[in-house]
C-alpha cells in the first residue's frame, strides 16, 4: 500500500504500514517536543543593548539636591539615569511592558530627593499614566488614579509638594496627597478645558494653575471651582504646548504655541507676541527659563533652539534648523551647562550657553535599527542602518563589537536603510528607501566616519524588438536584443544579495540584477508583480518573495518562473540559502525548508514559536569532518518573541536563548549572537563555546508541508 501526502511537491511512502506510520508519527512529535524543551542556554540578564548610541530622547530632570544625577524620558517605555552629569547614561527602568510608552515629564520630588513620578501616553493608541518610585528609581508602581490616561502634561505644586497635577484628554487632575488619589478638577465632559498639552503651577500657590489646550489656555485661581480663558493676545485656536511662570515675579508668564510664542506680563491678562523667532519655528515644543538669570529663555522648536538674553526682546537661533528639540535642562550651579532632549540625535550637550552643542549619548540606545550585517572577515565590525533618523542616522559602525559607534551617513543623504550586505572581496552594500548604494573603500587612515556612500542606480534595460532590416536585397523582420532608454531606480529596496557574480536586489519595483557590481541593473517587475521583500543567491540559483508568493530563477535571473509553496503559508518574511543548497523560508506559520527548490517542502512543525521574521546561516565553528566539530546552523527569530533558536540542519533538533527583547533579525559574529532588537537598538550576547553546549539531539523533528 502506497501513503501519499499532498503538499508543496508529492511525498510518496512506499509499503508503509498504517500502524507503523502512526506509530512513527507519535514517537515523532515526543522526539520534537523534547528538542524544544532543550535546556536555555543563557539566561536574559546576560543579553545586552549596544548602541547605535542616540535617538528619540522625550524630557529631562535633575536631583534638586545634585545636577549632576539626571533622568532621561524617551519614547519606547525607558527611563535612563545618569551619575555624572549626562556624560554617560544607563537603563534605570522600563515602565511599561510594551515599547509605546512616551515619558514626556519626569519630575524628583523636592522634598524626598529619592522620590520620583514620570508621566507618559502610548503612541498608535489611548493610555498612558503615571509611575512613582520611591527608592530613586529601583522599584516602580503605577498610579491607580490614573491609570490608562493619556498624561501630555504633569506638574507638581512648587509650594507643597503634595499637589500634582495632570493634564489629559479628559482635562485637569489634581492630586493632595502626592498621588495616592486624584480628582478631575475641570468640568467633566467640558467642551473647552479638554486635550490639555501643558501645566503651569504658581510658585507661592498651589491653588493658581495655568492650563494649555489643543484650543488656547485657561487658568483657575481656586484649585479648579472656576476657570478663566486667557486668550487675549493670542491668535485664536492656538495650541499651547509650553507656560513658565517667572518664579521671582509669577505675572510674568512666557507661553509658546503653535502660533509662536507669547509673553504676558499681568499673570495672563494680556499676551503679546514676540516677534524674535521666524514663523518656519513658530511651533515651539519647549521653554526653559535660566535659574541664574531671568533675563534668559530657551525655547525649544521643531526647527532648532532660540535663546533671548533679554527677556524676550530678540532672539537669535543656536542650532541647526532641522533639530527638533523636545526637552532643556540648564544646570542651576553653572548655567553654561545646557542639555537637550531632542528627535533621532538623542541628548545634546553645551558647555557654553548654547554657543556649540555635542552628543551625549553614551549608553543611550534608542534608534530604529532595520538592518544589520557582521564583516565576514571581522566579527568585531559590524554595521547598523537605521531608519528615521534622517542627517543623524544612515548607517553606524562599530570596530569593537558595539562598544562605540561612529556614524557614516555621508552621500545617504537622509534616506532610511533597510538592507545591509558585503561581497565577496568586503564591499559594503546599502539598500535604502530612494535606491542602492556603495560605501566606498577608505582612504589609508581615515576615520569610520569620514566613510562616503556613492549611489548605484542605473537601469539599464534590454529588450526584445521585431524590426525590419534589409538581407541580401529582401526586407525581413528579424528579432534584435535592444536598449530601452536608461533611468535611475528610486523607491524602497528591501533586501540584497551581493555574495555571488550577480548582485540581486528585492525592491518595491521588482527584482533588479547587476552583473557589473552595482554599475548597472537590469530587471523589474516579475509575473506582473512588484513589492519583493527577500532575495537569496547560492550559485545560479536565485529566490525570491513576496508577502503572497516566490519565484525562482536557475538562471543567476535572467528568467523567473513561479515557485510552489505549502499551502498553508499565508505570508513569507525571509528566504535564505544554508551552504548546501537547502532553501530556507520564514513565514508567518513558521520555519519551512527544501531539498529541490520547492518540489517538495519540510515544515519544523514543533517549532515553539510562529510569525519569524527574519534567518541567517550560522557557520560551523571547526572543519565538519574535525573531531569535536560544531556544525552550521540556522538563526531563526520572531518580531514578537524575545526568544531565538539555532536548528541544526541535519537533526532538525534547536538550542535556545530568551534574550529580554523582541528580536527582528539575528547574525552570528564569532562567537557570540548579534540582534537587532524591536525599540532597543543591537543587541548583543554572552561569549559562548558552542562544544560547551551538548542539547538533546532527536532523530527526526520535521513533518512534510501538506495541506
Amino acid at each position: 500500500m502506497h501513503t501519499r501526502y499532498l503538499h508543496a511537491g508529492v511525498y510518496d511512502l512506499p509499503n508503509f504500514p498504517i500502524s507503523r506510520l502512526c506509530r512513527f508519527l507519535s514517537i515523532l512529535c515526543l522526539s520534537f517536543l523534547a528538542a524544544g524543551l532543550q535546556h536555555k542556554l543563557q539566561a536574559e540578564e546576560t543579553w545586552r543593548s549596544v548602541g547605535p548610541d542616540g535617538g528619540d530622547a522625550r524630557s529631562l530632570a535633575a536631583d534638586p539636591g545634585d545636577p549632576s544625577h539626571l533622568y532621561l524620558g524617551t519614547t519606547h517605555s525607558w527611563l535612563y539615569e545618569s551619575t555624572d552629569g549626562g556624560a554617560s547614561w544607563h537603563r534605570l527602568a522600563k515602565l511599561q511592558e510594551s515599547s509605546t510608552l512616551v515619558l514626556d515629564h519626569i519630575v524628583v520630588d523636592p522634598s524626598h530627593r529619592s522620590t520620583l513620578y514620570v508621566s507618559g501616553w502610548q503612541t498608535g493608541t489611548a493610555g498612558g499614566g503615571i509611575w512613582a518610585s520611591h527608592d530613586s528609581g529601583r522599584t516602580w508602581s503605577e498610579l491607580a488614579g490614573m491609570r490608562g490616561q493619556s498624561v501630555f502634561a504633569f506638574a507638581q505644586a512648587p509650594s507643597d509638594p503634595k499637589y500634582l497635577y495632570a493634564g489629559t484628554f479628559d482635562g485637569v487632575y489634581r492630586s493632595t496627597d502626592a498621588g495616592s488619589t486624584w480628582t478631575q478638577i475641570s468640568p467633566p465632559g467640558s467642551h473647552e478645558i479638554h486635550d490639555v498639552e501643558s501645566l503651569a503651577v504658581d510658585p507661592g500657590n498651589a491653588e493658581i494653575v495655568y492650563v494649555g489646550t489643543w484650543h488656547l489656555p485657561w487658568k483657575t485661581t481656586d484649585g479648579g471651582k472656576k476657570w478663566t480663558n486667557i486668550k487675549e493676545g493670542l491668535i485664536v485656536d492656538s495650541d499651547i504646548f509650553s507656560i513658565v511662570l517667572d518664579p521671582q515675579d509669577p505675572s510674568t508668564i512666557y507661553m509658546s504655541a503653535c502660533s509662536g510664542i507669547y509673553k504676558s506680563k499681568n499673570a495672563g491678562a494680556l499676551f503679546s507676541k514676540i516677534q524674535g523667532i521666524p514663523t518656519e519655528a513658530r511651533r515651539t515644543r519647549v521653554l526653559m527659563q535660566d535659574p541664574e538669570n531671568l533675563q534668559v529663555v530657551y525655547a525649544g522648536t521643531t526647527q532648532g533652539l532660540y535663546k533671548t538674553e533679554n527677556a524676550g526682546k530678540t532672539f537669535r537661533l543656536m542650532t541647526s534648523p532641522d533639530l527638533i528639540v523636545n526637552d532643556v535642562f540648564v544646570d542651576p550651579r553653572n548655567s553654561k551647562h545646557v542639555m537637550l532632549a531632542t528627535d533621532r540625535s538623542g541628548v545634546l550637550v553645551s558647555q557654553d550657553g548654547g554657543e556649540t552643542f555635542a552628543g551625549s549619548n553614551a549608553g543611550v540606545s534608542e534608534r530604529k535599527v532595520e538592518s544589520l550585517l557582521v564583516d565576514s572577515k571581522d566579527a568585531k565590525r559590524l554595521y547598523a542602518g537605521v531608519l528615521n533618523d534622517k542627517a543623524y542616522g544612515g548607517v553606524f559602525v562599530s570596530t569593537d563589537g558595539g562598544a562605540r559607534w561612529a556614524q557614516t551617513g555621508a552621500g545617504l543623504d537622509g534616506r532610511d536603510v533597510f538592507a545591509l550586505a558585503e561581497t565577496k572581496d568586503g564591499t559594503v552594500v546599502a539598500g535604502t528607501n530612494d535606491g542602492i548604494f556603495v560605501l566606498d573603500p577608505p582612504a589609508p587612515g581615515a576615520a569610520t566616519s569620514e566613510l562616503t556612500w556613492e549611489p548605484r542606480n542605473t537601469i539599464a534595460n534590454t529588450t526584445v524588438k521585431t524590426v525590419t532590416e534589409t538581407v541580401r536585397s529582401t526586407r525581413v523582420s528579424v528579432e534584435k536584443q535592444v536598449k530601452v532608454p536608461v533611468f535611475s531606480l528610486g523607491g524602497r529596496i528591501n533586501a540584497l544579495d551581493v555574495s555571488g557574480d550577480v548582485w540581486v536586489a528585492a525592491a518595491n519595483y521588482g527584482l533588479l540584477t547587476s552583473s557589473d557590481q552595482g554599475a548597472s541593473w537590469q530587471g523589474g517587475p516579475v509575473m506582473g508583480a512588484g513589492e519583493y521583500l527577500t532575495v537569496a543567491v547560492n550559485g545560479k540559483n536565485v529566490a525570491a518573495a513576496r508577502a503572497d508568493g516566490a519565484v525562482l530563477s536557475q538562471d543567476q535571473g535572467k528568467t523567473w518562473w513561479p515557485m510552489t509553496l505549502p499551502t498553508m503559508v499565508t505570508r513569507i518574511h525571509r528566504l535564505m540559502f544554508s551552504p548546501d543548497g537547502t532553501l530556507w523560508m520564514g513565514a508567518r506559520e513558521g520555519v519551512y525548508f527544501t531539498h529541490d527548490l520547492g518540489k517538495s517542502w519540510l515544515w519544523l512543525e514543533r517549532l515553539p514559536f510562529r510569525d519569524v521574521y527574519d534567518l541567517s546561516y550560522e557557520p560551523g565553528s571547526q572543519d565538519a569532518g574535525a573531531k569535536g566539530a560544531a556544525p552550521g546552523r540556522i538563526l531563526a527569530s520572531s518580531r514578537s518573541s524575545d526568544q531565538i533558536f539555532a536548528i541544526d540542519p541535519k537533526t532538525m533538533s534547536w538550542d535556545w536563548w530568551q534574550t529580554g527583547y523582541n528580536i527582528a533579525l539575528i547574525r552570528a559574529a564569532g562567537s557570540r549572537l548579534v540582534a537587532v532588537s524591536l525599540d532597543e537598538g543591537v543587541v548583543v550576547g554572552p561569549q559562548a563555546d558552542r562544544q560547551d553546549a551538548k542539547p538533546q539531539k532527536t532523530e527526526q523533528s520535521a513533518s512534510l508541508a501538506g495541506k
